[in-house]
């Protein structure tokens, strides 16, 4: 009999608790399924100096991940490279891109990592934002403050 009582007090007790905090419940549940139906958008800037010939590409860019290939873009000055993705079920999902300057630099970047990105690209309307610079490759969260994240 007192195992039976203990059976049936447990599930009042919890379903009791929803129902006095169902807001704090419902509110991280959201937050934790909102996540997997967000759309990222990664956002690539060619901002390398305009001194090459005109019409003459100035970055080549490739971007892809395990299971997506974005494809090749032969970049010139000005020029913004864009995708856009969710995380998957188990925040796995990656971008790799690898960028090549016509100076001879070249460098592999991880351009969305779920999570690491998925807090800090939402700042700024989903967005992640890279620029490519003389320098390296910066990022920010905001549009207006940037950070040399890969130097050449």
């Amino acid at each position: 009999m007192a195992g039976l009582k203990k059976m049936i007090a447990f599930p009042m007790l919890a379903a009791f608790s929803l129902l006095l905090c169902p807001s704090a419940t419902a509110a991280t549940n959201a937050t934790d399924e909102d996540m997997m139906f967000i759309n990222y958008h990664i956002h690539i800037g060619n901002d390398l100096p305009y001194d090459m010939p005109p019409g003459y590409p100035s970055l080549n860019l490739h971007c892809k991940s395990s299971h997506r290939d974005i494809g090749f873009k032969a970049m010139l000055p000005g020029e913004d490279y864009t995708f856009d993705t969710k995380v998957d079920l188990f925040a796995t999902t990656r971008f790799y891109c690898y960028a090549e300057w016509l100076e001879g630099k070249q460098q592999y970047f991880t351009a969305f990592r779920a999570r690491r990105d998925e807090h800090r690209c939402r700042k700024y309307h989903n967005a992640c934002l890279w620029s490519v610079r003389d320098d390296g490759i910066y990022f920010s969260d905001n549009n207006s403050n940037w950070f040399n994240t890969y130097p050449w």
